[in-house]
């Protein structure tokens, strides 16, 4: 008996032991760097923001941030990577564009967004637009809808990927017009860009990666997606301006594979919630003119399923599939 009862004390100091390591081996979250996927290519707008901000949320860390740059799929290959991937343990995340709501209702993808993530939190939004070539015989918006409607499917434009945000816009805009014209997908700005310039197509919706080239002259501005025009080029209508029921600008945040450590999420959390407030951040994205979107972690993921059944009920009127 007496052999017996101290065998039941050491394990019942064993589990008091686990009891009180384990919340002192999450305080130390993180100790190694912790890997955020950007799944766009080097350079862009997006990848250049979530640098900044990694950059300055990395300072109430106490180690940097990793960047890891996965582009392709459209904006989802950092999802699918954490879906099939990532160990919930913190050290790898993900940037979630909206695609991520979105390609699920047209066809097969590698995640379930409803089931497969955990919502860190929700940082900022684009500011999206049309450009054309400074040589376009487009001066206005109107120019270029006057051309497509009399020339159906000549008009080419370059978007990030099937299915983004810019992709949808101008598919909307076909439908309420009455037009027809051709979307030549790339895997982001850089490429998209290249091929505007080339004349390989005759239009590039994208977020403002094109903004240095606008206020240099080489590119023309023909309109924002915004709720108002921006601060930046005021002369440049928004689809509301130009009489479309329209505001696009694919709010996006941060999160890790589900059921990650709630001590993770919360020192992520706040770690990039103060980045926010980073000057160096905002001055980037400023830059961008992408505006400050925060949401904390429950109200991103509530923020998450309403998006995604927004996003089911665009992709069925519109008749798309992968």
């Amino acid at each position: 008996m007496q052999q017996r009862g101290q065998w039941l004390l050491g394990a019942a100091l064993g589990l008091m032991g686990a009891v009180f390591v384990a919340p002192a081996l999450a305080q130390r979250y993180p100790e190694r760097p912790v890997t955020l996927i950007v799944p766009w290519p080097p350079g862009g707008s997006t990848d250049l923001a979530m640098r900044a901000l990694s950059e300055a949320a990395g300072k109430h860390l106490p180690h940097k941030i990793v960047i890891e740059n996965k582009p392709g799929a459209s904006g989802t290959l950092g999802a699918g990577f954490l879906a099939q991937n990532a160990k919930p343990d913190g050290y790898t995340v993900s940037q979630m564009p909206i695609t991520v709501f979105r390609l699920p209702h047209m066809g097969k993808t590698a995640f379930d967004p409803m089931n497969d993530f955990t919502w860190v939190v929700h940082l900022t939004g684009y500011t999206f637009g049309v450009v054309v070539r400074a040589d376009s015989p487009w001066k206005t918006w109107q120019d270029l809808i006057a051309y497509a409607k009399t020339n159906p499917g000549k008009v080419t434009y370059a978007t990030p990927g099937h299915g983004t945000s810019l992709h949808i816009t101008m598919e909307e805009i076909a439908r309420l017009e009455g037009l027809q014209w051709l979307q030549v997908p790339f895997r982001g700005y850089a490429e998209a860009a290249t091929a505007l310039l080339g004349g390989h197509v005759m239009a590039h919706a994208d977020s403002t990666g094109w903004a240095e080239m606008v206020d240099s002259g080489r590119l023309r501005l023909l309109s924002t997606w915004g709720a108002r025009r921006t601060k930046r080029w005021p002369n440049a209508p928004t689809l509301k301006d130009l009489g479309y029921p329209l505001i696009s600008n694919s709010p996006y945040g941060i999160a890790g594979p589900k059921g990650m450590d709630p001590n993770a999420v919360r020192v992520l959390h706040d770690a990039f919630k103060k980045a926010l407030e980073d000057p160096d951040a905002q001055k980037m994205l400023d830059k961008f003119d992408q505006e400050i979107y925060y949401l904390n972690s429950a109200d991103y993921a509530a923020h998450a399923r309403k998006t995604y059944e927004e996003e089911r009920e665009i992709v069925k009127r519109l008749g798309l599939k992968l």
